[in-house]
């Protein structure tokens, strides 16, 4: 078990290794699209990198409808075990829509022996997103 402060550590280096890996400038919340953004998630039982829609309803309706359009597009040229969630909901209640792609094996931030999986997993994803979005940028923003 590790403490408060550990578990930190352990975030903090992940991180801060991951960067050290693959140094790029990410998109994440750099999409000039409100409410749109991109997120790697890394805990305790698992590993995602995600689209997330955050904005007012009307907006995210809007900008989801455009990305369902173009889901086979993602899903056949890019990510095709992208799970789409128009009402998603996170550990705070908040609800917002959400694509994204799970890790499938059993990880924890806590186990440096999966550390590396977790690293080429999140930058091959993140890439992988990114490169649908900078293709079909024109046909998201609204």
């Amino acid at each position: 078990m590790f403490s408060k402060e550990e578990s930190r550590q352990l975030r903090q280096l992940f991180w801060t290794s991951f960067g050290k890996s693959f140094p790029r400038k990410w998109i994440l919340y750099d999409t000039k699209i409100k409410g749109m953004s991109f997120k790697f998630h890394f805990d305790t039982k698992h590993a995602m990198v995600s689209i997330d829609l955050e904005d007012d309803l009307e907006n995210r309706i809007n900008i989801w409808e455009k990305l369902e359009a173009l889901k086979t597009i993602l899903k056949d040229d890019y990510l095709p075990l992208a799970i789409f969630e128009e009402e998603y909901y996170l550990e705070n209640g908040k609800e917002i829509s959400r694509i994204y792609v799970p890790l499938e094996q059993k990880v924890s931030i806590h186990n440096k022996n999966t550390w590396q999986d977790v690293m080429v997993f999140l930058n091959d994803t993140m890439s992988k997103f990114e490169s649908f979005f900078e293709d079909y940028r024109d046909v998201i923003t609204p």
